[in-house]
């Protein structure tokens, strides 16, 4: 007899917190045991839940939806945690994916955690792991940033961080801010393999592979971009071995000094894109070996 999940059958949840994944866009992208729990808990906490009640709809499920997202988590984490402890099934949705992943949930999560109420998995689509699959990038090691920063100063950071990373790197962004994000990906790791991955799973899906300079220049090509963007860039790779990066690096650094018009601002920014090292590491070495030059003195 096939399963059916909405059966009255099957045994109630047990009281807790149920952090449930829905599609990425593709309503039938699902798993049973998600249309279970959704509609045997008590409650639905949704980020949109004029979003989630076209899944809902979809599948005629009924359960009461509230909205818990980033404005009003901290108040509606009260709530919640009472309606658990007064033994009731909690289901925590997202617009798309994971909840508490680059999503609303965290703060929930947590403190359901604190007070020792249990918490359910239940597994489904991830936007991340979906692109990386088809990416074509390596797959047995990778990074996943999430949503960079907005402001330039704190995003330029944390690129200059992540340029010796050998570690598949994934972001996510929204496509008003996607091109911004390939130019300084670009200028802060340097020209590499990148795939950006849009729509998927819906009637437009797209993945646009190549190097960043060439996902940007098709993307310049179009009046409007659309859909969430899953942005993955291949990591930093040497065939070089550490110390004989750490010996070029120190030689470019000494040549670079030997000019007298260069600035160590300039030869950071430069020298960290050219040899995968974080600005401030390259930044604090040419401090180091201007100190040493003044002293007669060479780096050991």
């Amino acid at each position: 007899m096939p399963f059916n999940p909405f059966s009255d059958d099957l045994p109630s949840l047990v009281p807790g917190l149920y952090v449930v994944s829905t599609p990425i866009g593709n309503l039938q992208d699902i798993t049973l045991r998600a249309l279970q729990v959704l509609h045997g808990a008590h409650l639905i906490a949704a980020e949109d839940t004029r979003h989630t009640a076209k899944l809902l709809s979809r599948y005629e499920i009924h359960t009461p939806l509230h909205s818990c997202h980033a404005h009003n988590e901290s108040r509606r984490t009260d709530e919640i945690l009472d309606m658990i402890r007064a033994g009731k099934a909690v289901a925590l949705v997202s617009d798309a994916g994971t909840p508490s992943v680059s999503d609303p949930g965290y703060r929930l999560v947590c403190a359901a955690i604190a007070e020792g109420l249990p918490v359910f998995p239940v597994p489904g689509v991830s936007a991340a792991i979906t692109a990386l699959s088809v990416s074509g990038l390596p797959t047995d090691a990778f990074v996943f940033i999430g949503f960079p920063p907005r402001k330039s100063g704190a995003r330029q950071d944390l690129l200059d961080e992540l340029a010796a990373e050998s570690r598949t790197l994934i972001f996510y962004e929204s496509p008003r801010r996607i091109t911004d994000l390939l130019e300084a990906v670009k200028s802060r790791l340097g020209e590499r393999p990148a795939v950006l991955a849009r729509e998927m799973t819906k009637i437009h899906e797209e993945f646009l592979r190549g190097t960043l300079s060439d996902i940007a220049a098709t993307l310049s090509e179009r009046p409007e971009i659309r859909g969430e963007c899953t942005l993955l860039v291949a990591g930093a790779s040497s065939a070089a071995s550490p110390e004989e990066v750490e010996e070029d690096l120190d030689a470019a650094i000494e040549e670079a000094l030997n000019r007298s018009d260069t600035r160590i601002a300039d030869l950071s920014r430069t020298l960290s894109r050219q040899f995968g090292r974080p600005r401030k590491v390259v930044y604090q070495r040419a401090l180091d070996i201007q100190a040493l030059r003044q002293k007669g003195e060479k780096m050991p």
